[in-house]
């Protein structure tokens, strides 16, 4: 429940980063006041043990509660806090985030992805093999559900997974879970080329990355589902519809107009060297 606090406007709000990051945390978040203090430092705690520069950027939606100031009031070095002067939508939050990051690698993470962070280190590893992007799926291989979606969720869930399948042609399984790692290359080409601003943006996200000839790879990870979500499946089925339509026009045309570098980068080989679009962890 969001409830309603005014409060003034407060733009990106920095605590230092010492180092260029090698990874960058994007968290979108619209009335979180008491989740995102944990998430955060979850997140942190989690990045500061793997010993490698890392940044942490919320990007707060406009909202009306106490989101901001829970995170900034934890004075954590390497998190950054951006807000949208009006709510604009998760798909432009995590665009915003995306793009303003500076990391080698960059990791969507809702605002409850906490559990997940057990599952980075092999999406690094999957990263080091090949893949541009790693999309965590509750549906994969490997996934680790704790606690699960209602089943008419599911149900519904289900029917916009396969809705989406056949406007975008993209066979990702799980495409709305909150938790996808993607190297910094295949960032800033996708997110700074897809056109939706609503929830359905990771669909044309990863449409989008696959028709460019990125990697994607789709993995198991742990996972544990939160009650109180605001979405109406019936709500928004005519609305996703014509928002996957729009995205598809949008795929094929950015895809069509880089036909010739679609091909090269199809036909290269795999390039782990730190700056390539396939990236591996910084030397010691």
């Amino acid at each position: 429940m969001c409830h309603l606090q005014r409060h003034p406007p407060i733009l990106n709000t920095i605590v230092a980063v010492s180092a260029a990051p090698f990874i960058s945390v994007i968290i979108p978040a619209y009335c979180e006041e008491l989740g995102i203090a944990h998430t955060v430092k979850a997140v942190h705690s989690a990045l500061s043990s793997a010993q490698e520069p890392f940044e942490i950027l919320v990007i707060d939606n406009a909202s009306t509660d106490a989101t901001v100031e829970r995170v900034t009031s934890l004075n954590l070095s390497g998190v950054r806090v951006l807000v949208n002067e009006t709510n604009r939508g998760k798909g432009w939050s995590v665009k915003r985030g995306m793009l303003e990051a500076t990391g080698a690698l960059r990791l969507h993470c809702d605002a409850d992805c906490a559990p997940s962070l057990a599952s980075l280190d092999d999406m690094k590893k999957l990263i080091e093999a090949g893949a541009d992007v790693v999309v965590g799926s509750r549906l994969g291989p490997g996934a680790d559900i704790g606690q699960k979606q209602p089943l008419m969720r599911r149900i519904a869930g289900s029917s916009f997974q396969t809705l989406c399948r056949l406007l975008l042609s993209e066979p990702t399984r799980d495409r709305f879970c909150g938790f996808k790692l993607w190297t910094g290359v295949s960032a800033e080409d996708v997110f700074s080329s897809i056109v939706l601003d609503g929830w359905t943006f990771d669909a044309e996200a990863l449409a989008l990355a696959r028709r460019l000839g990125y990697g994607v790879v789709e993995t198991g990870i742990v996972w544990a589902d939160r009650e109180g979500s605001r979405l109406s499946m019936l709500r928004v089925l005519f609305p996703v519809t014509r928002e996957l339509l729009i995205a598809r026009r949008n795929v094929r045309r950015v895809a069509s107009s880089r036909s010739e570098e679609v091909v090269q980068r199809l036909s290269e080989p795999v390039d782990h060297r730190p700056g390539k679009s396939r990236v591996a962890p910084n030397p010691d």
